[in-house]
């Protein structure tokens, strides 16, 4: 599945080229930053339309690292929807493909910014889990072994940006999972105020790639 799979603080993980981070050793898959009905979302606050598609390609990239994967657990790492609206708008046709997803997982819910309370959408709502050795929260702290999201890290190799997981010795800020998300420079001061000491940041795309930030 051209991932690339390393060793975090004591857990094995292979960041795969979509953006999911999986672990082997606990068939727990994990996505960030789906931040579905983003469309509907801009559409209902400004007027501006979108191409409809985020929703199909956001959930069908799912789908396929869930029959690629075959996790017992799928943690969505908050903001998987743009806001509460638009996780209660979702038509018929998102709401049982996503009920297709959830079955037979523990399927586990992380509250965002975006979406901090409950959704009426199956599996369980957490402000923050542990599996392992790592804990899994939407927004990084100052823990050690802690995988994050909410920034939307990308990394500019030969002129072009793509999506990135960033990781140095203790903490992880995973990629935007979205089809409509945009992201924050590597290099930007809010990023790098986190990670301390060598950096990598993994390319998503074709084939998930480490480089040096």
């Amino acid at each position: 599945m051209n991932a690339y799979s390393f060793d975090f603080c004591g857990t094995r993980c292979s960041a795969m080229p979509s953006g999911a981070l999986y672990l082997s050793e606990h068939a727990v898959l994990c996505v960030s930053d789906l931040h579905l009905g983003k469309s509907e979302r801009i559409a209902r606050r400004s007027g501006v339309m979108l191409p409809p598609y985020e929703m199909q390609e956001t959930l069908q990239k799912l789908e396929t690292d869930i029959t690629t994967t075959q996790p017992r657990q799928v943690i969505c790492l908050g903001d998987s929807f743009d806001d509460l609206d638009a996780a209660n708008s979702l038509d018929e046709d998102a709401r049982l493909w996503l009920t297709r997803l959830q079955a037979g997982k523990s399927w586990v819910w992380i509250e965002g910014n975006h979406d901090p309370g409950p959704i009426d959408l199956g599996g369980t709502h957490r402000a923050q889990m542990t599996v392992g050795t790592l804990i899994f929260r939407h927004i990084a702290t100052t823990e050690r072994a802690e995988v994050s999201g909410h920034y939307h890290p990308k990394h500019r190799v030969a002129g072009r940006s793509r999506p990135a997981f960033m990781l140095d010795h203790q903490r992880m800020i995973m990629p935007a999972y979205g089809a409509y998300t945009g992201g924050l420079n590597s290099h930007a001061a809010d990023l790098r105020k986190l990670f301390h000491g060598p950096t990598i940041a993994i390319l998503t795309g074709h084939k998930a790639i480490p480089v040096p930030v």
